[in-house]
Formats: structure tokens, sequence, C-alpha cells
């Protein structure tokens, strides 16, 4: 499965979220450290899932940008 995930930058550290998967969070000190570390969350929230007799939630989240002009 491929869910999308939500990359933040805070003021010393990168938080990541996936929308599809609520309660699915990762921290990290780099942006590839909570890469790595949402990829383990999302394996632990599935499996937690799977373990409940529940079925997956279906990846349909989106993401794109829009450019906004700034009034003068």
């Amino acid at each position: 499965m491929r869910y999308m995930v939500v990359i933040e930058k805070g003021l010393s550290s990168y938080g990541a979220f996936v929308p599809d998967l609520p309660g699915c969070i990762a921290v990290g000190e780099t942006e590839a450290e909570a890469l790595t570390l949402i990829k383990e969350a999302i394996q632990f929230h599935l499996e937690d899932i799977k373990a409940g007799g529940l079925q997956f939630p279906p990846p349909a989240s989106k993401s794109t940008f829009v450019e906004v002009a700034l009034a003068a």
C-alpha cells in the first residue's frame, strides 16, 4: 500500500503524519529520519489494525500546491 505522508519542519525537528491513518505520527531530527520513522509507524499501525480484525483504510489523500498572489 502507498499512503501519502505529510512532512512538517519545526523549530528543531521534523514531524510526519499520515492523513489516512489518524494517530500515525513520527518525529525526527532530520527529514530523512522522520521519513524512516513514519515508515515504521505505518507498519506498526497497519499490523495493529490487522490484529484487531479490521480492514485497512484505503489510501485516499492527495496533495497539490496552489499559487497565491499577495496583494501589494
